[in-house]
């Protein structure tokens, strides 16, 4: 989603949750897929923040004091290690023009609309976000990749590079055979 609204986006910072309260600003931002509308006001997600921000499309207020990138980034990454991590892969989906949403179970890390489907149709990719060099137990992500394909989701695992760069893994089957020790693999004997 491109941004062709010309108008900077006010946001206030309150209680660590980015508010935004005037109405045109909410519906601008909501039919692009940005935040969650509670109460009469939208709030918008750390990394949905991070970007607007990083964008200069947002004037981010705490009291009357303006907050920028680099501050809230560093707030953000001393109470959470992978905002950095979140806020690369959502830039990166979003800049290729996908309506991005926060993860709901299965720990996904984000859930991802297809081009022009965003409040038309539910999202169709569930993304799994690791950082390269980084191990992870492959039973739990087996099992939630089987549930979400039954779901009819597509698990999409993205492997930020310590450059950076993502690169992104389509998940369709993962099979995975019994460990079987050497001599109950073997067909033969040595007689």
């Amino acid at each position: 989603m491109s941004f062709d609204f010309e108008t900077k986006i006010s946001a206030k910072f309150i209680d660590e949750k980015t508010i935004v309260l005037n109405p045109k600003m909410q519906n601008i931002l909501t039919e692009r897929g940005f935040g969650e509308l509670q109460n009469n006001t939208l709030v918008l997600d750390s990394f949905e923040t991070l970007y607007l921000l990083y964008n200069n499309k947002l004037e981010l207020k705490k009291v009357n004091k303006n907050i920028i990138f680099d501050e809230l980034i560093q707030k953000y990454t001393q109470k959470d290690d992978d905002t950095l991590t979140r806020f690369l892969l959502y830039r990166d989906l979003r800049t290729k023009g996908y309506v991005v949403k926060d993860g709901f179970g299965f720990d996904s890390d984000f859930r991802v609309y297809e081009k022009g489907n965003y409040g038309k149709k539910d999202a169709k990719f569930l993304i799994f976000a690791f950082n390269e060099g980084t191990q992870q137990k492959i039973g739990k992500l087996y099992k939630n990749i089987q549930e979400i394909t039954q779901m009819g989701k597509e698990p999409i695992i993205a492997v930020i590079e310590r450059r950076g760069e993502i690169i992104y893994y389509k998940i369709n089957k993962m099979n995975f055979l019994e460990n079987q020790s050497e001599l109950e693999m073997k067909d033969f004997n040595f007689n």
